[in-house]
């Protein structure tokens, strides 16, 4: 069964498709202004893909909230290295001397971001998602920097990736 229109004078009238009902439905929303202020408007809507063969199946997990394994990894990866600021923070802010805990905590978490890169290069589709492990000789000499500051405001932060 066809749709049922109006005309201009408000007489019923037979639509020949639901492609026309569709394209009138189209019309009134623009002269409404409805698509108007939309995101990315004038410009090419980005791609979020991965380049992997998943990349529809990714994008369709992340609409619905979920995320692939390898992102959720990333995401433990990356609140592992903000402990790990937070760390360097505190010894720069405490000054010398840099404590046991300090060094402890640092060690783990360095052994644990490890362990989380080596699973994310195992997950992840592509080498584009791979982060460098942490070497922890630098981390406990980036941590002894930031306890030996006389002046806290001063000099340059320790190397972060």
């Amino acid at each position: 069964m066809s749709p049922l229109r109006r005309d201009g004078e408000g007489r019923p009238q037979l639509a020949h498709s639901w492609e026309s009902l569709t394209e009138r439905q189209i019309r009134e929303a623009m002269d409404a202004g409805e698509f108007e202020n939309l995101p990315y408007a004038g410009e090419p809507i980005p791609i979020d893909d991965d380049g992997s063969e998943m990349a529809l199946a990714h994008h369709v997990l992340r609409q619905a909230g979920f995320a692939p394994g390898w992102i959720a990894t990333d995401a433990e990866i990356r609140l592992l290295l903000g402990r790990r600021d937070a760390v360097l923070a505190r010894a720069l802010r405490a000054g010398p001397p840099v404590r046991d805990r300090d060094r402890a905590e640092l060690t783990g978490l360095v052994a644990d971001v490890n362990s989380l890169v080596l699973r994310l290069e195992h997950e992840s589709p592509t080498s584009r998602q791979h982060r460098p492990r942490l070497d922890l000789d630098q981390e406990l000499l980036a941590l002894e920097r930031a306890g030996s500051r006389e002046d806290p405001s001063g000099g340059e932060s320790p190397d972060r990736r």
